[in-house]
């Protein structure tokens, strides 16, 4: 039984040790290059901005006003117009002479308001101040960089790459040793 365990051991040893160095074959080397230049790709761009703009406008606007009285006026015409329309006529003749006197009478009555309330009848016209706001858009040229263009050297050789930033002085390469077959 003792046998069986020693063997299970040195099996599991075994594969431990050849995952390890299979693991160890996969990971990458890095190594750092010296940057010999790194020049800023400029890209100009128009950006709009909206601007509001407001100031103070005057609206006019027009009401209407009634005398005071008109209502009372007009009914009271149509009333009376209506009563005196009602003593002509027979049948259906009566009733035309009533419809017409009730509207002669209301627009006498309206009329005789108007002329009491003189000039203060009729369309009034106001003004008031509004706020007015606009929206436009000012545009200016602003650079951007999009990248790095990098000239490095890593053990005598030159080489170029882009880089969305600049590195600084030196540059983190990956060496990948492979056999050359």
């Amino acid at each position: 039984m003792n046998s069986k365990r020693t063997i299970a051991g040195l099996a599991a040893a075994t594969m431990l040790l050849t995952f390890s160095v299979a693991a160890n074959a996969q990971r990458p080397i890095y190594d750092y290059a010296k940057v010999i230049s790194s020049q800023p790709i400029i890209r100009y761009v128009t950006v709009k901005t909206p601007v509001r703009e407001c100031w103070q406008d005057t609206a006019y606007y027009t009401t209407y006003h009634r005398p005071p009285g008109a209502a009372g006026s007009t009914l009271a015409g149509a009333i009376i117009g209506g009563v005196v329309g009602h003593q002509f006529g027979s049948g259906r003749g009566n009733d035309a002479a009533t419809v017409a006197g009730t509207l002669i009478g209301a627009a006498i009555g309206n009329d005789a308001a108007r002329r009491r309330a003189g000039a203060g009848y009729g369309p009034v016209r106001y003004s008031r101040p509004v706020e007015r706001c606009e929206t436009h858009y000012r545009s200016h040229r602003e650079e951007r960089i999009d990248g790095y263009n990098v000239v490095y050297r890593y053990q005598g050789q030159r080489y170029a790459t882009r880089m969305p930033y600049d590195p600084g002085s030196r540059l983190k390469v990956r060496v990948d040793i492979r056999p050359a077959g």
